[in-house]
């Protein structure tokens, strides 16, 4: 099976099975045992996150949801009225809001890397099914030119039979 992987990867690309890529010596496995090389990238790589990085794509799906930007305005519209109007007499953080500033930044510190982590793992996603696509796509291009050179030998094979008949009346 590997001496017709060989001729195989030289009859397609000009290369010996060995020189190839990886993901070109998937493509030609796969054209040589007829199974495909696309698969569900998102079942694959979902299934490789650990528990942390679903929870850090959680925060970050919700960070970034008009969701929590309403929820986020109320409760700081909510904050200032609490503290200017209905606790006039004693506001535990009156203006200019210091613990209100505090909770601000100390909410950026903490979800600003959370997104940036899953932005990360969504590039590398990203990357994965880039490769996927290409592997797909080299697969198609030599089936189709296996395809085209069978169909110049088959035009080949008509010519010849029909100039052979045309000869013979």
């Amino acid at each position: 099976m590997k001496h017709y992987f060989e001729n195989l990867a030289k009859a397609l690309l000009g290369q010996s099975y060995g020189a190839l890529a990886k993901k070109e010596q998937k493509v030609i496995t796969s054209i040589a045992e007829h199974t495909t090389v696309s698969e569900n990238i998102n079942d694959t790589y979902g299934d490789s996150l650990t528990s942390g990085e679903k929870v850090a794509d959680i925060v970050a799906r919700f960070g970034g949801s008009w969701w929590f930007i309403s929820l986020f305005f109320l409760f700081i519209i909510a904050w200032i009225v609490l503290n200017s109007y209905l606790l006039i007499d004693k506001p535990f953080d009156p203006y200019p809001y210091i613990l209100l500033n505090l909770g601000l930044s100390s909410l950026a510190a903490f979800q600003a890397p959370i997104i940036m982590m899953s932005q990360n793992r969504q590039s590398a996603k990203d990357r994965i099914k880039q490769d996927a696509t290409y592997e797909i796509n080299l697969k198609l291009e030599l089936q189709i030119m296996r395809l085209h050179t069978k169909l110049d030998q088959l035009n080949e094979v008509m010519t010849q039979h029909d100039n052979e008949k045309s000869g013979d009346v």
